[in-house]
Formats: C-alpha cells, sequence, structure tokens
C-alpha cells in the first residue's frame, strides 16, 4: 500500500505566496499540470486545447524575449554620445565641408580630432583645425597610426 504525501494537496499547503503580475514559465507549467492531472477522466482534455495552450505560451515567452530585446536595446541608445564617439580621438576624420553663408556643399576635409563633445544628444567632434562637426557627417575615418607606408620591397 501506497502512503500518500498530505502535504501535495493545494488546500493543506502552508507555505504564503505573494502575488506576482507575471506568469512566468513554471508558474504556467504548473497550471497546465494541475490542468491535466484534475482534468475529467470522462472528457479529457483534447490534443488540440493542450497545443494551443503550449502554443500560446510559447509565444508569450517569445513576446517577453523580445521585449527585454528592446529595453537592452533602448538602455544602449541612452548611452551617452561622448562615450560612444570617445575613440574616435587621435584619429584623422574626413568630411563634407560646407559654406555657412550659402549653405553649399564645399570640399572634403581632413583633420584630427582631438575631443568629442555632445549637443542635443548629438556627438560632436572637435578637430585639430578648429571646426566641430557632427560625428555622423564624417565620410573617412583614419588612424594616423595604421596610415599605409610605401612597400620597402619595391625600391
Amino acid at each position: 500500500m501506497t502512503k500518500i504525501d498530505p502535504s501535495l494537496y493545494l488546500h493543506n499547503q502552508t507555505t504564503s505566496r505573494t502575488p506576482s503580475s507575471e506568469l512566468g514559465k513554471d508558474e504556467f507549467m504548473k497550471i497546465l499540470m494541475a490542468q491535466l492531472q484534475n482534468q475529467d477522466p470522462l472528457n479529457p482534455m483534447e490534443d488540440r486545447e493542450f497545443i494551443s495552450q503550449m502554443a500560446s505560451f510559447s509565444s508569450l515567452e517569445q513576446m517577453m524575449q523580445m521585449s527585454n530585446s528592446i529595453d537592452h536595446l533602448v538602455q544602449n541608445q541612452l548611452t551617452s554620445p561622448v562615450i560612444r564617439y570617445s575613440h574616435m580621438i587621435g584619429k584623422e576624420v574626413s568630411y563634407q565641408s560646407y559654406d555657412e553663408e550659402t549653405d553649399e556643399p564645399g570640399d572634403i576635409m581632413t583633420s584630427k580630432v582631438i575631443s568629442v563633445s555632445q549637443k542635443d544628444g548629438w556627438a560632436i567632434l572637435e578637430l585639430e583645425n578648429g571646426e566641430k562637426v557632427y560625428a555622423d557627417a564624417v565620410v573617412k575615418v583614419i588612424d594616423p597610426e595604421q596610415k599605409e607606408t610605401p612597400d620597402q620591397s619595391d625600391k
């Protein structure tokens, strides 16, 4: 004869539980298992109902993961532009100059970045030639330490 542990019954549970607004994977599986254990043997749950509930849970879990990913993306976007572009200090950048009087594009200019600042959430590169340009106006970045030197074997 098998002895039944009374602590397995829900009405004999003595542990307190604080309600949560989130239904996690563990809670969903407990509910599903309780449904399966307590179903009417003469009218059991149909396979399609079970599959539908599993699909709903899977979809919910994917949406929660997507939400976490979006939250992570937003947090990354909130990182200061100064920090994001600080690696540009010491690099040479090429950018399109503009004539302030006519607002016409000018020549492509090149100068070394000496500092990075921020204005209205945009990174501004302060250059050795005295110019200040938005980081998104840069068309080319050159690391002066990595500049190509003429091949000595050509001599």
